[in-house]
């Protein structure tokens, strides 16, 4: 990825050199073919959908061909897809709009001790208003017990939320297991956040009969900031957060962002027509990595590469250098990773999930995170080594 830089002078003193980003799970880079279809849209069909004239229709229709092919390429129905502005907001819709509209037959909510803070702070919101929660703890790997979950069950419980791909060291959640156990309770809500899911091969995880929303975010796969949406079974109802013109069948209203939802809907189609392939690279490269630091004496490594973990992200750790001062010396190479999730790194907080994992603080606060995209190549990973070997005996010899 080439990259001009104006007023940053870089190491090697030109202007025009490599970036090497490995903070996909952060943010992905928009696919120059979606930014094309950002661009059309926003000039061509700028028409509200809801307007009743000609140029309205045909923005309403665009919208419509957009939310079809979102379900088409997941194998759902079309009026299962709620656009949403990301993760965050889906997220929040599903958590707070189940306790708006089930609050009759319960306040009780579950959810695990790894989430992301938009699960996570939705809940000790709802906690604040006189909802209990109950956060299932997990094992050495990031990983809940299903036997956890059904103890955790009560009468009054009426939301189940899990993420499929664990944001900071990528364990995959026993999302079939727990689907299989709430089938014996067909009024709990089962929300998945799959954030860190699309393509990266678990759709068959969650798409199944027995989960009822699952939260989506287009910036994770290279469609525009602010784009998103939710899968929303047939015949499960929560409460509307967003109330207004009634767009979205009046569960979440404001006017439409049609260029950026037509273009997450190119994004995907994109994205899903080279799974298999960039699965298998990330992979690969995941592996030499993991392969390379294992060998060094102060590095623990959270992260597997078998199909319990997500095949993009990479946890590890030095001991005794803080995360964000590794951060910023791969940075001065132009190697771009992060201190766990981008949405609380700059709080300098240690990783939550090697928290719940029971990681001694002074390793966990160590922790930094790799996240690959379908972009990145093998000689990315071959030229990460060569500036880790380097770091690691400057580190080394500062300790």
């Amino acid at each position: 990825m080439e990259v001009i830089f104006v007023g940053v002078e870089p190491i090697n003193k030109r202007r025009r050199f490599q970036m090497i980003y490995f903070d996909n799970s952060a943010t992905t880079q928009i696919l120059p073919g979606v930014l094309d279809t950002y661009n059309k849209v926003s000039q061509q069909i700028w028409g509200n959908p809801s307007s009743l004239h000609n140029f309205g229709e045909q923005a309403f229709n665009l919208l419509e061909q957009s939310r079809k092919q979102i379900a088409d390429l997941l194998h759902v129905h079309a009026d299962e897809i709620y656009f949403t502005s990301g993760g965050t907001e889906g997220d929040n819709w599903v958590i707070k709009g189940t306790a708006i509209e089930k609050r009759e037959y319960g306040k009780h909510l579950i959810t695990t001790s790894v989430e992301h803070a938009a699960v996570r702070n939705s809940m000790e919101q709802l906690k604040r208003l006189g909802y209990e929660i109950t956060y299932l703890p997990v094992d050495d790997q990031g990983r809940i017990s299903v036997a956890d979950l059904k103890a955790a069950i009560r009468p009054d419980t009426t939301l189940v939320s899990i993420m499929a791909v664990n944001n900071e060291i990528g364990t995959i959640q026993p999302i079939k297991q727990a689907a299989e156990l709430l089938k014996d309770y067909p009024k709990i809500h089962f929300h998945i956040d799959a954030v860190q899911g699309l393509g990266k091969g678990i759709q068959d995880l969650i798409f199944n009969d027995r989960v009822d929303f699952v939260a989506f975010s287009g910036h994770k796969f290279h469609a525009p900031r602010g784009t998103g949406f939710i899968y929303g079974q047939r015949g499960r109802r929560i409460a509307p957060l967003m109330n207004g013109g009634g767009q979205e069948k009046n569960q979440r209203s404001g006017t439409e962002n049609l260029p950026g939802i037509a273009a997450m809907a190119k994004a995907i189609r994109l994205v899903l027509d080279k799974e298999p392939a960039a699965i298998s690279e990330e992979r690969q490269i995941k592996q030499l990595i993991i392969d390379h630091i294992a060998q060094f004496d102060k590095v623990v490594i959270f992260s597997k590469n078998d199909a319990t973990f997500a095949p993009h992200i990479l946890c590890f750790a030095i001991k005794g250098v803080r995360g964000e001062t590794i951060v910023h010396a791969f940075e001065k190479y132009h190697i771009y990773i992060s201190t766990t999730s981008a949405c609380s790194s700059k709080d300098h907080d240690e990783a939550g999930t090697l928290n719940a994992m029971k990681v001694p603080e002074n390793i966990a606060t160590s922790a930094v995170r790799i996240s690959l995209g379908d972009q990145n190549t093998l000689d990315e990973a071959k030229e990460f080594i060569k500036v880790f070997d380097q770091l690691y005996e400057e580190f080394d010899k500062l300790s």
